[in-house]
Protein backbone atom coordinates (compact mmCIF):
# COMPACT_ATOMS: atom_id res chain seq x y z
CA UNK A 1 0.00 0.00 0.00
CA UNK A 2 1.27 3.45 -0.89
CA UNK A 3 1.86 5.60 2.17
CA UNK A 4 -0.15 8.81 2.20
CA UNK A 5 1.89 11.90 1.54
CA UNK A 6 1.09 14.92 3.67
CA UNK A 7 0.18 17.90 1.48
CA UNK A 8 2.66 20.68 0.89
CA UNK A 9 1.27 24.22 1.00
CA UNK A 10 2.19 26.56 -1.87
CA UNK A 11 1.92 30.34 -1.97
CA UNK A 12 2.92 32.79 -4.71
CA UNK A 13 4.73 35.73 -3.04
CA UNK A 14 7.33 36.98 -5.57
CA UNK A 15 7.75 40.23 -3.63
CA UNK A 16 9.64 38.27 -0.94
CA UNK A 17 12.94 40.14 -1.56
CA UNK A 18 11.31 43.48 -0.74
CA UNK A 19 9.86 41.91 2.41
CA UNK A 20 13.35 40.68 3.35
CA UNK A 21 14.85 44.14 2.74
CA UNK A 22 12.17 45.76 4.87
CA UNK A 23 12.54 43.14 7.61
CA UNK A 24 9.19 43.92 9.24
CA UNK A 25 6.91 40.89 9.63
CA UNK A 26 3.87 43.11 8.89
CA UNK A 27 5.29 44.41 5.58
CA UNK A 28 2.92 44.47 2.59
CA UNK A 29 3.64 45.08 -1.09
CA UNK A 30 2.21 48.18 -2.80
CA UNK A 31 -1.13 48.03 -4.68
CA UNK A 32 0.27 47.11 -8.11
CA UNK A 33 2.48 44.33 -6.69
CA UNK A 34 -0.46 43.02 -4.63
CA UNK A 35 -2.48 42.90 -7.85
CA UNK A 36 0.33 40.99 -9.60
CA UNK A 37 0.56 38.43 -6.77
CA UNK A 38 -3.22 37.97 -6.80
CA UNK A 39 -3.56 37.63 -10.59
CA UNK A 40 -0.70 35.13 -10.85
CA UNK A 41 -1.56 33.23 -7.65
CA UNK A 42 -2.30 29.95 -9.46
CA UNK A 43 1.26 29.65 -10.90
CA UNK A 44 2.65 27.34 -8.16
CA UNK A 45 0.16 24.61 -9.16
CA UNK A 46 2.68 23.50 -11.83
CA UNK A 47 5.08 22.50 -9.03
CA UNK A 48 2.40 20.87 -6.87
CA UNK A 49 1.08 17.31 -6.92
CA UNK A 50 -2.50 16.14 -6.61
CA UNK A 51 -3.07 16.36 -2.85
CA UNK A 52 -1.01 19.54 -2.29
CA UNK A 53 -2.65 22.90 -1.59
CA UNK A 54 -2.16 26.21 -3.42
CA UNK A 55 -3.29 29.40 -1.66
CA UNK A 56 -5.14 31.92 -3.87
CA UNK A 57 -7.18 35.09 -3.19
CA UNK A 58 -10.15 33.60 -5.07
CA UNK A 59 -10.82 30.10 -6.35
CA UNK A 60 -10.68 29.65 -10.14
CA UNK A 61 -13.68 28.62 -12.25
CA UNK A 62 -14.40 25.05 -13.36
CA UNK A 63 -13.48 26.20 -16.90
CA UNK A 64 -9.91 26.81 -15.73
CA UNK A 65 -9.63 23.25 -14.38
CA UNK A 66 -11.05 21.84 -17.62
CA UNK A 67 -8.58 23.97 -19.54
CA UNK A 68 -5.67 22.47 -17.51
CA UNK A 69 -6.88 18.92 -18.19
CA UNK A 70 -6.24 19.47 -21.92
CA UNK A 71 -2.50 19.23 -21.18
CA UNK A 72 -2.89 16.48 -18.60
CA UNK A 73 -2.65 18.62 -15.45
CA UNK A 74 -4.52 17.25 -12.44
CA UNK A 75 -4.68 20.39 -10.31
CA UNK A 76 -3.99 20.31 -6.56
CA UNK A 77 -6.48 21.76 -4.08
CA UNK A 78 -6.75 25.50 -4.72
CA UNK A 79 -8.12 27.34 -1.68
CA UNK A 80 -8.27 30.83 -0.23
CA UNK A 81 -6.01 31.72 2.67
CA UNK A 82 -9.02 32.20 4.93
CA UNK A 83 -10.35 28.71 4.10
CA UNK A 84 -6.95 27.17 4.72
CA UNK A 85 -6.34 28.92 8.05
CA UNK A 86 -9.87 28.16 9.28
CA UNK A 87 -9.76 24.56 8.20
CA UNK A 88 -6.15 23.38 7.75
CA UNK A 89 -5.21 19.80 6.84
CA UNK A 90 -4.65 17.57 9.89
CA UNK A 91 -1.01 17.16 8.92
CA UNK A 92 1.13 19.12 6.49
CA UNK A 93 4.38 18.22 4.78
CA UNK A 94 6.27 21.44 4.02
CA UNK A 95 5.36 25.06 3.56
CA UNK A 96 6.45 26.10 0.05
CA UNK A 97 6.08 29.84 -0.43
CA UNK A 98 7.69 31.23 -3.61
CA UNK A 99 10.30 32.75 -1.31
CA UNK A 100 10.95 33.19 2.41
CA UNK A 101 10.77 36.44 4.38
CA UNK A 102 9.79 37.54 7.90
CA UNK A 103 6.38 38.55 6.46
CA UNK A 104 5.56 35.14 4.97
CA UNK A 105 6.65 33.39 8.18
CA UNK A 106 4.17 35.52 10.10
CA UNK A 107 1.46 34.89 7.51
CA UNK A 108 1.73 31.09 7.78
CA UNK A 109 2.66 30.95 11.49
CA UNK A 110 -0.60 29.36 12.67
CA UNK A 111 -0.22 26.23 10.50
CA UNK A 112 3.48 25.61 11.21
CA UNK A 113 2.82 23.28 14.18
CA UNK A 114 1.04 20.88 11.76
CA UNK A 115 4.14 20.50 9.55
CA UNK A 116 6.21 17.31 9.29
CA UNK A 117 9.14 16.92 11.71
CA UNK A 118 11.58 16.88 8.81
CA UNK A 119 10.44 20.38 7.85
CA UNK A 120 10.54 21.59 11.46
CA UNK A 121 14.26 20.78 11.60
CA UNK A 122 15.08 22.51 8.28
CA UNK A 123 16.81 25.93 8.36
CA UNK A 124 13.83 27.61 6.64
CA UNK A 125 11.35 26.67 9.38
CA UNK A 126 12.23 29.87 11.30
CA UNK A 127 13.49 33.22 10.07
CA UNK A 128 16.78 34.50 11.53
CA UNK A 129 18.03 38.09 11.08
CA UNK A 130 21.35 36.82 9.62
CA UNK A 131 19.47 35.29 6.66
CA UNK A 132 18.80 38.77 5.27
CA UNK A 133 22.25 39.16 3.68
CA UNK A 134 21.97 35.81 1.85
CA UNK A 135 19.11 37.27 -0.19
CA UNK A 136 21.04 40.38 -1.27
CA UNK A 137 22.96 41.02 -4.47
CA UNK A 138 26.01 41.68 -2.27
CA UNK A 139 26.06 37.98 -1.38
CA UNK A 140 26.03 37.12 -5.12
CA UNK A 141 28.96 39.53 -5.55
CA UNK A 142 30.96 37.67 -2.86
CA UNK A 143 30.33 34.36 -4.67
CA UNK A 144 31.37 36.00 -7.96
CA UNK A 145 34.65 37.23 -6.43
CA UNK A 146 35.44 33.79 -4.97
CA UNK A 147 34.48 31.99 -8.16
CA UNK A 148 36.63 34.16 -10.46
CA UNK A 149 39.51 33.86 -7.99
CA UNK A 150 39.34 30.09 -7.37
CA UNK A 151 38.21 28.96 -10.84
CA UNK A 152 39.78 31.56 -13.16
CA UNK A 153 38.96 31.70 -16.88
CA UNK A 154 39.93 34.23 -19.57
CA UNK A 155 36.26 34.17 -20.65
CA UNK A 156 35.07 35.60 -17.33
CA UNK A 157 34.27 39.27 -16.79
CA UNK A 158 37.51 41.25 -16.23
CA UNK A 159 38.79 42.19 -12.75
CA UNK A 160 38.33 45.89 -13.55
CA UNK A 161 34.67 45.35 -14.47
CA UNK A 162 33.50 43.45 -11.40
CA UNK A 163 30.40 44.83 -9.69
CA UNK A 164 30.88 47.33 -6.86
CA UNK A 165 28.89 48.39 -3.81
CA UNK A 166 28.20 52.15 -3.63
CA UNK A 167 26.95 54.20 -0.70
CA UNK A 168 27.41 57.74 -2.05
CA UNK A 169 26.85 59.82 -5.18
CA UNK A 170 30.64 60.31 -5.46
CA UNK A 171 31.26 56.56 -5.63
CA UNK A 172 28.67 56.19 -8.40
CA UNK A 173 30.23 59.13 -10.31
CA UNK A 174 33.69 57.53 -10.04
CA UNK A 175 32.36 54.34 -11.64
CA UNK A 176 30.57 56.35 -14.31
CA UNK A 177 33.89 57.98 -15.22
CA UNK A 178 35.53 54.52 -15.30
CA UNK A 179 32.83 52.54 -17.17
CA UNK A 180 30.86 55.26 -19.05
CA UNK A 181 27.58 53.31 -18.82
CA UNK A 182 26.14 51.69 -15.69
CA UNK A 183 23.44 49.37 -14.42
CA UNK A 184 22.46 50.33 -10.88
CA UNK A 185 20.43 47.85 -8.80
CA UNK A 186 18.65 47.73 -5.47
CA UNK A 187 20.37 45.04 -3.33
CA UNK A 188 17.01 43.36 -2.64
CA UNK A 189 14.68 43.25 -5.64
CA UNK A 190 13.40 40.76 -8.20
CA UNK A 191 12.23 40.21 -11.79
CA UNK A 192 14.14 43.24 -13.02
CA UNK A 193 12.43 45.71 -10.70
CA UNK A 194 14.66 48.10 -8.76
CA UNK A 195 17.01 48.48 -11.76
CA UNK A 196 18.22 51.71 -13.30
CA UNK A 197 20.33 51.65 -16.48
CA UNK A 198 22.50 54.76 -17.03
CA UNK A 199 23.44 55.12 -20.68
CA UNK A 200 23.35 58.91 -21.08
CA UNK A 201 25.29 61.65 -19.33
CA UNK A 202 24.87 63.93 -17.46
CA UNK A 203 22.57 61.95 -15.17
CA UNK A 204 19.15 63.58 -14.90
CA UNK A 205 18.11 64.87 -11.46
CA UNK A 206 15.11 62.51 -11.40
CA UNK A 207 17.47 59.55 -11.97
CA UNK A 208 19.80 60.71 -9.16
CA UNK A 209 16.74 60.89 -6.94
CA UNK A 210 15.95 57.25 -7.75
CA UNK A 211 19.56 56.08 -7.24
CA UNK A 212 20.02 57.85 -3.93
CA UNK A 213 16.54 56.64 -2.92
CA UNK A 214 17.83 53.04 -3.27
CA UNK A 215 20.85 53.88 -1.08
CA UNK A 216 18.67 55.59 1.51
CA UNK A 217 16.10 52.78 1.62
CA UNK A 218 18.39 49.72 1.46
CA UNK A 219 21.74 51.07 2.73
CA UNK A 220 23.70 50.83 -0.54
CA UNK A 221 23.34 50.30 -4.27
CA UNK A 222 24.89 47.59 -6.44
CA UNK A 223 26.64 49.10 -9.47
CA UNK A 224 27.70 47.17 -12.59
CA UNK A 225 29.27 48.17 -15.87
CA UNK A 226 26.51 48.24 -18.51
CA UNK A 227 27.32 45.45 -20.97
CA UNK A 228 26.49 44.71 -24.60
CA UNK A 229 24.30 41.72 -23.80
CA UNK A 230 24.04 38.63 -26.00
CA UNK A 231 22.26 36.15 -23.72
CA UNK A 232 20.84 35.68 -20.21
CA UNK A 233 21.24 32.20 -18.74
CA UNK A 234 20.14 30.98 -15.33
CA UNK A 235 21.40 27.79 -13.70
CA UNK A 236 18.77 26.16 -11.48
CA UNK A 237 19.69 24.25 -8.33
CA UNK A 238 18.12 22.61 -5.31
CA UNK A 239 19.77 22.74 -1.91
CA UNK A 240 18.94 20.06 0.64
CA UNK A 241 20.84 19.22 3.84
CA UNK A 242 23.86 21.15 2.54
CA UNK A 243 23.94 19.21 -0.77
CA UNK A 244 23.51 21.10 -4.03
CA UNK A 245 21.80 19.48 -6.99
CA UNK A 246 21.89 20.98 -10.49
CA UNK A 247 18.42 20.83 -12.10
CA UNK A 248 18.87 22.47 -15.49
CA UNK A 249 19.56 25.72 -17.32
CA UNK A 250 16.93 28.25 -18.31
CA UNK A 251 17.31 31.03 -20.85
CA UNK A 252 15.35 34.16 -20.06
CA UNK A 253 14.79 37.44 -21.83
CA UNK A 254 14.50 40.90 -20.36
CA UNK A 255 13.67 44.28 -21.88
CA UNK A 256 16.11 47.20 -22.27
CA UNK A 257 15.48 48.29 -18.68
CA UNK A 258 16.25 44.77 -17.44
CA UNK A 259 12.62 43.86 -16.61
CA UNK A 260 11.83 40.17 -16.93
CA UNK A 261 9.82 39.21 -20.05
CA UNK A 262 9.88 35.43 -20.25
CA UNK A 263 11.81 32.23 -20.98
CA UNK A 264 12.66 30.08 -24.00
CA UNK A 265 11.51 26.47 -23.70
CA UNK A 266 13.19 23.34 -25.11
CA UNK A 267 16.62 24.84 -25.69
CA UNK A 268 18.03 28.18 -26.75
CA UNK A 269 16.07 30.27 -29.29
CA UNK A 270 16.73 29.16 -32.87
CA UNK A 271 17.69 32.64 -34.09
CA UNK A 272 20.69 32.84 -31.75
CA UNK A 273 24.18 33.00 -33.34
CA UNK A 274 26.01 29.66 -33.29
CA UNK A 275 29.11 31.16 -31.62
CA UNK A 276 26.95 32.36 -28.71
CA UNK A 277 25.34 28.89 -28.39
CA UNK A 278 28.74 27.17 -28.39
CA UNK A 279 30.13 29.66 -25.86
CA UNK A 280 27.09 29.13 -23.60
CA UNK A 281 27.56 25.35 -23.71
CA UNK A 282 31.30 25.54 -23.02
CA UNK A 283 30.88 28.03 -20.15
CA UNK A 284 28.05 26.04 -18.53
CA UNK A 285 30.33 23.00 -18.24
CA UNK A 286 32.87 25.18 -16.43
CA UNK A 287 30.57 27.32 -14.26
CA UNK A 288 28.05 24.78 -12.90
CA UNK A 289 30.63 22.74 -10.89
CA UNK A 290 32.35 26.00 -9.81
CA UNK A 291 29.06 27.42 -8.48
CA UNK A 292 28.27 24.18 -6.64
CA UNK A 293 31.72 24.34 -5.07
CA UNK A 294 31.61 28.00 -3.98
CA UNK A 295 27.97 28.08 -2.84
CA UNK A 296 28.50 24.71 -1.11
CA UNK A 297 31.16 26.36 1.10
CA UNK A 298 29.04 29.46 1.76
CA UNK A 299 26.60 30.43 4.52
CA UNK A 300 23.73 29.72 2.10
CA UNK A 301 24.45 25.97 2.21
CA UNK A 302 24.09 26.01 6.02
CA UNK A 303 21.10 28.32 6.29
CA UNK A 304 18.80 27.49 3.40
CA UNK A 305 16.90 24.59 1.95
CA UNK A 306 14.99 24.71 -1.31
CA UNK A 307 15.42 25.97 -4.85
CA UNK A 308 17.66 28.77 -6.08
CA UNK A 309 18.70 30.11 -9.47
CA UNK A 310 21.96 31.79 -10.48
CA UNK A 311 21.66 34.39 -13.26
CA UNK A 312 24.61 34.82 -15.60
CA UNK A 313 25.18 37.29 -18.41
CA UNK A 314 26.92 36.60 -21.72
CA UNK A 315 28.10 39.79 -23.42
CA UNK A 316 30.64 41.11 -25.92
CA UNK A 317 33.53 43.21 -24.64
CA UNK A 318 34.80 46.26 -26.53
CA UNK A 319 36.92 44.03 -28.79
CA UNK A 320 33.82 42.01 -29.75
CA UNK A 321 34.96 38.91 -27.82
CA UNK A 322 32.37 36.92 -25.88
CA UNK A 323 32.64 37.10 -22.08
CA UNK A 324 30.45 35.95 -19.20
CA UNK A 325 29.60 37.19 -15.74
CA UNK A 326 29.28 33.73 -14.09
CA UNK A 327 27.29 34.93 -11.06
CA UNK A 328 25.33 38.10 -11.70
CA UNK A 329 22.55 37.40 -9.20
CA UNK A 330 21.38 34.55 -6.98
CA UNK A 331 17.62 34.19 -6.62
CA UNK A 332 17.14 32.34 -3.33
CA UNK A 333 13.58 31.17 -4.03
CA UNK A 334 11.40 29.59 -6.66
CA UNK A 335 11.81 31.56 -9.90
CA UNK A 336 10.39 31.81 -13.40
CA UNK A 337 13.40 29.99 -14.88
CA UNK A 338 12.76 26.99 -12.66
CA UNK A 339 9.07 27.11 -13.60
CA UNK A 340 10.01 27.15 -17.30
CA UNK A 341 11.92 23.86 -16.83
CA UNK A 342 8.76 22.33 -15.33
CA UNK A 343 6.63 23.67 -18.20
CA UNK A 344 8.76 22.03 -20.92
CA UNK A 345 7.00 18.70 -20.31
CA UNK A 346 3.76 20.17 -21.73
CA UNK A 347 5.34 20.87 -25.11
CA UNK A 348 5.93 18.36 -27.91
CA UNK A 349 9.64 17.38 -27.51
CA UNK A 350 10.62 18.56 -31.01
CA UNK A 351 9.00 21.98 -30.63
CA UNK A 352 10.40 25.20 -29.23
CA UNK A 353 8.21 27.47 -27.18
CA UNK A 354 8.15 30.57 -25.04
CA UNK A 355 6.90 31.13 -21.52
CA UNK A 356 5.81 34.74 -21.16
CA UNK A 357 4.40 37.14 -18.60
CA UNK A 358 1.66 39.58 -19.59
CA UNK A 359 0.86 43.03 -18.33
CA UNK A 360 -0.61 45.85 -20.36
CA UNK A 361 -2.48 48.64 -18.55
CA UNK A 362 -4.54 49.24 -21.71
CA UNK A 363 -6.05 45.75 -22.03
CA UNK A 364 -7.07 42.96 -19.67
CA UNK A 365 -5.44 39.52 -19.71
CA UNK A 366 -8.86 38.06 -20.67
CA UNK A 367 -9.03 40.21 -23.84
CA UNK A 368 -5.43 39.35 -24.66
CA UNK A 369 -6.22 35.62 -24.28
CA UNK A 370 -9.24 35.85 -26.58
CA UNK A 371 -7.19 37.60 -29.25
CA UNK A 372 -4.18 35.26 -28.95
CA UNK A 373 -6.36 32.10 -28.98
CA UNK A 374 -7.88 33.39 -32.21
CA UNK A 375 -4.51 34.26 -33.79
CA UNK A 376 -2.65 31.18 -32.51
CA UNK A 377 -5.15 28.31 -32.13
CA UNK A 378 -4.03 25.51 -29.82
CA UNK A 379 -2.93 22.27 -31.50
CA UNK A 380 -2.43 19.26 -29.22
CA UNK A 381 -1.10 15.79 -29.85
CA UNK A 382 -1.47 13.29 -27.00
CA UNK A 383 -1.93 16.21 -24.51
CA UNK A 384 1.33 17.87 -25.65
CA UNK A 385 1.25 21.33 -27.23
CA UNK A 386 2.40 21.16 -30.86
CA UNK A 387 1.62 24.80 -31.58
CA UNK A 388 -0.51 27.69 -30.42
CA UNK A 389 -1.35 29.75 -27.37
CA UNK A 390 -2.04 28.37 -23.87
CA UNK A 391 -2.85 30.62 -20.85
CA UNK A 392 -1.24 29.28 -17.66
CA UNK A 393 -3.04 31.38 -15.05
CA UNK A 394 -6.74 31.75 -14.27
CA UNK A 395 -8.41 34.95 -15.42
CA UNK A 396 -11.59 36.99 -15.36
CA UNK A 397 -12.35 40.38 -16.96
CA UNK A 398 -10.68 42.10 -13.99
CA UNK A 399 -7.34 40.28 -14.43
CA UNK A 400 -4.43 42.54 -15.38
CA UNK A 401 -1.44 40.20 -15.09
CA UNK A 402 -1.10 36.79 -16.67
CA UNK A 403 1.28 34.05 -17.77
CA UNK A 404 1.09 31.95 -20.92
CA UNK A 405 2.85 29.56 -23.28
CA UNK A 406 3.29 30.17 -26.99
CA UNK A 407 4.57 27.31 -29.14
Amino acid sequence: MQKSVHPNIYLFNPTCEYAVANGNASWQPNKILQKMEADLATLPLYFAIKNDVVIVPETPTTEFYEHLQKIGVTPPAVVTEKELLNNPPEQIGKLQPWGWSPAVHKRLESIKPRCADEFKTSPVFKWKPEYRELYSKKFALQILQQLTHNHPSTSFIGENEITEVCKTQDQIETLLAKWDKLMVKAPWSSSGRGLQPITKQPIHDKVWEKLLGIVKEQGYAIVEAFQQKELDLAFQFELKAGEINYLGTSNFSADKKGQYLGNSLNGLPGELDQDVKDFAREMSALIIPALKDEIGKSKLAENYEGYFGVDTLIFRDNTGALKINPCLEINVRYNMGLLSLYLEKFIAPTKKGRFRMFFNPKISFADFCRQMSHDHPLVLDDQKIVSGFFPLTAYSNATGFGAYLLV
